[in-house]
């Protein structure tokens, strides 16, 4: 009898040591690879994410954030799309200043985007976003988002990522901007809304010229396009342009300085969207045959046009149908 107690002692042992490897293990695994910020300018820097979907593989890392250094605090703008990045995006920035992260802007209530949140709100910065994306933050989608992320994700996001609400939800009237200064940078918020998301927002940094675009604009690859309004989208590029900035930071790809130039494939792809799926709606011709007739060529050696461009067309063929309905 001794003996067996002591043989199911020494599984038991045996387990739990197994258990414990692991658990540590998970702890090693979600301390991120270091982040290294790009400078673009005096007081602007920015993080660029990998082409492609978030997967476990490239920890989540696939979009864009970015960050302005002035005399009196740092302002972020977006966190990342894990906790363990937004954690990355503040141990890159203490390495390059000791000014305290004062404010994060969020360009819109995306995961991959805003996951990051926490980590600064922990901090104690805060958190500022337009009004529309409290109604996103709370909606069914955003608890199902956060379910699949957690299982593709894991362990960069867990059953501790938390969805972070605004400190200050922004009010615009339509079109509108707010502006504010610190440390002598003066910086121009703009209501965006109703064109990627309910809640887009871009910031322009007067002082140097840079814009941050989040996801009205998109380098390299093709856009995420799944319930936007392309009409509203199309218009606020126009404005985008009508700003002039010496630089932009797109959502997803490279940062740009030429500006206008590469503006053209977020724009010229969704005008042929729009093109295509009308066409379609106006003939009567079915979804799945229409998405077959079209010639994608110009568009399908593009980064992310396999997981991104049937969901586009749908999503636009669903537009083109109610924009037909509102047609007297």
């Amino acid at each position: 009898m001794a003996v067996r107690l002591q043989a199911v002692r020494t599984v038991w042992l045996w387990r739990a040591a197994v258990v414990v490897a692991a658990l540590a293990l998970a702890a090693s695994a979600v301390q991120a690879e270091p982040l290294q910020a790009t400078k673009l300018s005096e007081h602007v820097h920015y993080f660029q994410g990998a082409v492609g979907q978030a997967s476990a593989a490239n920890q989540g890392f696939m979009s864009n954030a970015g960050f302005v250094v002035t005399s009196e605090g740092v302002v972020v703008f977006d966190t990342l799309g894990t906790p363990a990045l937004g954690q990355g995006m503040i141990d890159a920035i203490r390495r390059i200043t000791d000014q305290p992260i004062r404010r994060v802007i969020l360009s819109h209530y995306h995961a991959d985007h805003f996951y990051g949140a926490q980590s600064f709100k922990a901090i104690g910065a805060e958190i500022w976003a337009h009004a529309a994306g409290r109604a996103s933050l709370t909606a069914d989608l955003a608890q199902q988002r956060l379910a699949q992320r957690r299982a593709d994700l894991f362990p960069w996001v867990d059953e501790n990522t938390r969805l972070v609400p605004a400190d200050r939800w922004l009010a615009f009237d339509p079109g509108g901007e707010l502006r504010f200064e610190l440390g002598g940078v003066r910086f121009r918020l703009l209501d965006v809304g109703g064109a990627h998301s309910p809640e887009d927002l871009m910031m322009f940094v007067e002082n140097d010229a840079v814009l941050f675009a989040g996801d009205l604009y998109f380098t390299g690859r093709v856009p995420f396009v799944g319930g936007a309004n392309t009409r509203a989208w199309l218009r606020a590029l126009g404005r985008l342009t009508a700003l002039s900035p010496a630089m932009a930071v797109p959502g997803h790809g490279a940062a740009s300085r030429h500006v206008a130039d590469d503006l053209r494939l977020t724009r010229d792809y969704l005008t042929y969207l729009r093109d295509q799926m009308a066409r379609a709606v106006e003939e009567l011709t079915p979804f799945d045959e229409a998405y077959r007739a079209v010639d994608w060529s110009r568009y399908a050696k593009l980064p992310a046009f396999g997981p991104a461009n049937r969901l586009n067309a749908s999503s636009v063929y669903l537009e083109m149908e109610r924009e037909s309905l509102q047609k007297p």
